[in-house]
């Protein structure tokens, strides 16, 4: 019960970016028309598939959770985390790119902008350096490695650089 509700205060962030804050900025939504509407619910969906492959990783392989009060016990380097080290993040950047076209809505577009800003500056002065001291080696190879936001075309694989 404890875990499972670890896992659900965890989802207090994603619901703060992704559904309150585009509902206090887009207070009248219209939705788009023509290809934009439509171009807008792939990313959207895309987005959402990302976050929930994710949200699964940090369950099942790191045994944490998404945020940074229950964090994951162990480094995922598997699933998304073998293209990008920020896959999460980049999930929710795709989700509000996907939200700013559904509703043309340069306010969404403007806190998809910000929300990449503000999540760059964390992982360079806080998250990177607090992994680097919790993995150690592991975590600096993994690095080298793997991009921080934009997808390697293939899988890294660990065994390869050993």
């Amino acid at each position: 019960m404890k875990y499972l509700a670890k896992q659900l205060a965890s989802l207090i962030l994603p619901v703060t970016v992704l559904i309150i804050v585009p509902v206090l900025i887009e207070r009248h939504p219209v939705f788009a028309s023509g290809l934009q509407l439509p171009a807008g619910i792939v990313l959207l969906l895309v987005g959402l598939l990302i976050m929930g492959e994710t949200i699964a990783g940090f369950a099942s392989v790191g045994k944490g959770t998404l945020a940074p009060w229950s964090p994951p016990q162990h480094l995922l380097i598997s699933g998304m985390y073998a293209y990008v080290r920020n896959p999460m993040i980049l999930g929710v950047i795709v989700v509000l790119l996907g939200e700013a076209l559904i509703f043309s809505s340069w306010p969404i577009f403007v806190e998809a902008v910000l929300v990449f800003l503000i999540n760059t500056a964390y992982f360079v002065w806080s998250e990177e350096p607090g992994l680097e001291k919790r993995f150690g080696e592991e975590y600096r190879l993994y690095r080298r490695n793997v991009p921080r936001w934009i997808p390697r075309r293939t899988p890294w694989k660990p065994e390869q650089q050993r």
